[in-house]
């Protein structure tokens, strides 16, 4: 009898919906800001207008999923036009000596400034994480595939735990983020898992470090080039 009972019961726990917890995570890919990363569920995208460090305006998306208090994101900002976008803001710069848009200067200042601009975009990104209202916990240089860049992690206000990891390829700025709530594990299966594509969406990685800017190392899986 209690056998007979038992099926009726089993069939009913399995037929209840499943918590959001166990919702399984997806290996997302953007081949359009070439990037692939696990989410617990399939993003959200909003674009947006950055404002870098010499205030040049630059098109970004923003790709966030929330699961109760946890919240992940990717921020990607395309830098790839900063030589046009710095020209142009050098040709209406306010005529101040001290604006380091002003002139034509093809280094540092008026339509070179653009170099610095793209130089500077990780420690620029990274400065805002560093004057949040929080506890800094970790700070170091960092890479993926060997894509030189930063991690940080904060604890908050609220005991919540902030995970963060900056990295910039192919004049391509990533700003990828974690936020969990206190006594949670930390969110390793998201922060383990961004890799960044080529143009034709391959995952890259190099044999030795990669400095945005510089000429690349050969990628892993050629012969070291003479």
């Amino acid at each position: 009898m209690k056998m007979r009972c038992l099926a009726p019961l089993m069939f009913a726990l399995l037929a209840l919906p499943r918590p959001a917890a166990a919702q399984e995570w997806i290996e997302y890919t953007s081949t359009q800001d070439r990037f692939s990363v696990n989410f617990p569920g399939q993003p959200t995208v909003q674009a947006i207008t950055y404002t870098s460090w010499l205030d040049g305006k630059f098109p970004a998306h923003v790709y966030t999923v929330a699961r109760g208090l946890e919240r992940y994101s990717v921020m990607m900002v395309d830098y790839t036009e900063a030589e046009r976008i710095h020209t142009e803001r050098a040709k209406a710069c306010a005529q101040d000596a001290h604006r380091v848009c002003l002139g034509n200067d093809p280094i540092a200042q008026g339509s070179g400034g653009w170099k610095y601009d793209v130089h500077g975009a990780v420690d620029f990104a990274t400065s805002a994480y560093l004057k949040r209202d929080a506890k800094l916990t970790y700070f170091a240089w960092a890479t993926i595939d060997r894509i030189a860049g930063r991690q940080i992690q904060l604890t908050n206000a609220d005991r919540s735990r902030t995970y963060v990891q900056i990295h910039m390829y192919d004049n391509r700025l990533y700003v990828i983020e974690a936020t969990v709530p206190a006594g949670a594990a930390e969110p390793g299966l998201f922060q383990q898992s961004p890799r960044f594509l080529d143009e034709a969406g391959r995952p890259v990685r190099f044999q030795d470090n990669y400095l945005n800017m510089y000429p690349p190392p050969p990628r892993a899986g050629q012969g070291v080039q003479q």
